[in-house]
């Protein structure tokens, strides 16, 4: 499967940087911006809002955050980037899906994108997809792939005149989202435990081939995993330790915090490598277990029939002077000879405890 980074680059083949062109977001639905305007006193949403709305925006006293659902619209993103004065670079960054994370600092605006996790019950898997924060004085814009509703968590807390978001400015609003985003990996996670806990049990009682192939799934969902953290940690720590005017010393604080749960989900992803790699390798020696007592059961078969059918081929050769033939109770004899060697061989097998 190709990258949808790769798949971005592809299509930009042969074009100078900051050039903008459709299509690059995943999921190409109709572009929505939801915009709040609050401080400690007061807060204004706005649902549906227009581009030329959001520039009325830049006038407002109060702290700005516009939320834009959707990357390929490049007329919207363009627009966005006009009236907030984003570098093209920056623009670029936003429409191109599957970026590293990273922090960019262009003075007047700090530039963040990473990928936030989400579960597919229905296919039962890990998702990524990239989010894209532009952080200036007074204003913080937010652009995601799809309309999923990543942030409604500090969207609520927002409404509540008595949560901090609400006290402090839009880096601290900035904290809150990057801390939302990290607390996203943490249900991917649980849902990954489950997963490998059941497939343990599954390798352990009875494994099959298809075992094989959800121990390579998984280890697949992990490396999506460790895409989307470990960049994520190097990030955080360079934004704890930025200078730059938009970022206050009270805020850096709580950075401090998210970079201990990155850390933490870090080292929770490195442990579920280890289990999968762990995984494949007992698969691997209970298929050679299996094989062995197989061959064990065909082995001792084959020898305790090697001396019987030396004695089967002895007297089924076609000699008149056999004595044992022209006995009466010949035939019956040799059977109970045959019985015995088994036998015996057999207890010989038991008290060896090969069998």
């Amino acid at each position: 499967m190709i990258l949808k980074s790769i798949k971005a680059r592809i299509k930009k083949m042969g074009m100078p940087a900051g050039v903008l062109i459709n299509g690059t977001g995943t999921l190409p639905h109709q572009v929505q911006i939801t915009v709040v305007d609050y401080n400690d006193t007061t807060i204004k949403e706005k649902v549906g809002a227009t581009v030329q709305e959001c520039q009325s925006y830049l006038k407002s006293p109060l702290n700005t955050w516009i939320h834009i659902c959707g990357i390929h619209d490049k007329e919207t993103i363009e627009l966005i980037g006009n009236q907030f004065g984003l570098h093209p670079l920056l623009l670029e960054d936003i429409m191109t899906a599957g970026q590293r994370s990273k922090l960019d600092d262009y003075k007047d605006t700090l530039f963040f994108v990473t990928q936030t996790l989400t579960y597919n019950e229905e296919n039962q898997h890990a998702e990524d997809e990239q989010v894209s924060i532009v952080l200036g004085k007074n204003f913080l814009i937010s652009f995601v792939e799809s309309n999923r509703d990543f942030f409604n968590p500090v969207r609520e807390r927002l409404r509540n005149p008595q949560s901090r978001v609400r006290q402090r400015g839009t880096d601290y609003l900035c904290y809150a989202l990057i801390d939302c985003i990290v607390d996203s990996y943490f249900l991917i996670l649980e849902k990954v435990d489950a997963k490998i806990e059941n497939l343990e049990s599954e390798l352990i009682k009875t494994p099959e081939p298809k075992t094989l192939q959800k121990i390579q799934h998984s280890k697949r969902e992990i490396t999506l995993l460790r895409k989307s953290v470990w960049p994520m940690r190097e990030v955080i720590s360079n934004f704890r330790r930025i200078e730059s005017p938009l970022i206050t010393d009270g805020t850096k604080l709580y950075l401090h915090d998210v970079y201990d749960h990155t850390i933490q989900a870090i080292d929770t992803i490195e442990s579920f490598r280890d289990l999968t790699s762990g995984m494949l390798d007992i698969y691997l020696s209970n298929i050679s277990q299996r094989m062995n007592e197989i061959m064990k059961v065909l082995t001792i078969v084959a020898t305790i029939f090697v001396p019987l059918t030396f004695i089967a081929s002895l007297y089924g050769m076609n000699f008149e002077n056999i004595p044992e033939i022209h006995t009466h109770w010949g035939y019956y004899v040799v059977l109970g000879v045959m019985a015995t060697i088994a036998l015996c061989m057999l207890m010989f097998f038991r008290r060896k405890k090969w069998i």
